[in-house]
């Protein structure tokens, strides 16, 4: 048996939250941290217990040696992430915002040492993993990440093993609107469970409802579909029945980045315990809900006894009767 539960990879990138709110010109003081949605799922699986492997690619600087050792100290195990001596840390800076409104965030990633990821990373001990997380980032990154990505997740479904996606759209590193839908649809087509957002799933398959955005990745070959609805909840389709959870209400949002990678980390952890789709996508909402509460990208993210302690015992039970099922 492997003793890697969950793969995933991606760039990890240095990021420069400001201290204040305001213009990122006029803000002085910077407060370092880390991003990357990639790592941010990768971190969340790791606080609730599971075997988590990074895959990835550093600059040979410091703030490759500060993303290692924060992603070490989250638990991850980073064997196997490749230090570049030719190319740099990609890093970002984040506004801060006080009123709940989505932060500015501005990328310095562009030939990036993530971006050089290739095939050539991939080793069959990774292989082993009893399941991968993957999403649209990497493959934007270069055409090499994308063979990677398409590589890995074709690997691990050929083995059997579990694959997740999310498409985290990043319209920006593309050449164009069309190839991200086209490389995005035909890497959903090799998850068993595709988690997007409901813009996203608009977006790439050119559907208005959920229930259609979701039967467009069940006729391409997922097992099961999550549709992201913001604070509305989610809308999840498998095979067999259909139903929306709703939302987790909360009082004050802090921060939404991340809040779909919580999402991510609900979905995952929930179905590699064997619970249901419907209950992973009431996890999902929860520990969504949670991220947005707290300022950072993956702060918010739960250990597995917070989880227990606050979902488990008080929201599950809350929630119990808002899962409306529709029988497909």
């Amino acid at each position: 048996m492997s003793e890697i539960d969950i793969l995933s990879f991606g760039e990890t990138m240095a990021m420069f939250v400001a201290e204040q709110a305001g213009d990122l010109a006029e803000v002085s003081a910077f407060h370092k941290r880390i991003a990357g949605a990639d790592s941010n799922v990768a971190i969340g699986l790791s606080r609730l217990g599971f075997k988590v492997a990074w895959l990835s690619r550093v600059g040979a600087d410091s703030l490759g040696r500060f993303v290692v050792d924060t992603l070490e100290k989250e638990g991850l195990d980073c064997r196997h992430v490749d230090i570049d001596a030719a190319h740099p840390t990609g890093f970002q800076l984040k506004s801060r915002t006080d009123d709940g409104s989505d932060p500015s965030v501005e990328y310095f990633r562009r030939g990036s040492a993530a971006s050089h990821l290739s095939s050539h990373s991939i080793v069959p001990e990774l292989l082993k993993a009893r399941h991968l997380h993957a999403t649209g980032i990497p493959p934007a990154l270069s055409e090499t990440a994308r063979q990677m990505s398409f590589e890995l997740m074709t690997c691990m479904r050929d083995a059997g093993r579990s694959v997740s996606f999310d498409p985290n759209l990043r319209p920006s590193l593309w050449a164009s609107e069309q190839q991200m839908i086209t490389e995005i649809n035909r890497l959903a087509a090799l998850a068993h469970w595709v988690l997007p957002g409901l813009s996203e799933g608009r977006l790439l398959t050119g559907f208005e409802d959920p229930a259609d955005i979701a039967a467009f990745y069940l006729d391409q070959g997922a097992e099961a579909v999550a549709i992201k609805l913001g604070p509305h909840g989610a809308y999840y389709r498998t095979h067999l029945d259909a139903g929306f959870v709703t939302g987790v209400p909360v009082e004050t949002v802090v921060d939404t980045v991340g809040a779909g990678d919580g999402f991510a980390v609900g979905m995952i952890s929930a179905l590699l315990e064997n619970h249901s789709f419907a209950d992973a996508v009431k996890r999902a909402n929860w520990i969504g809900s949670r991220a947005v509460q707290s300022r950072g990208d993956m702060e918010g993210l739960p250990t597995r006894a917070e989880m227990f302690s606050e979902f488990e015992s008080v929201i599950a039970s809350r929630l119990a009767p808002t899962l409306d099922r529709i029988a497909t």
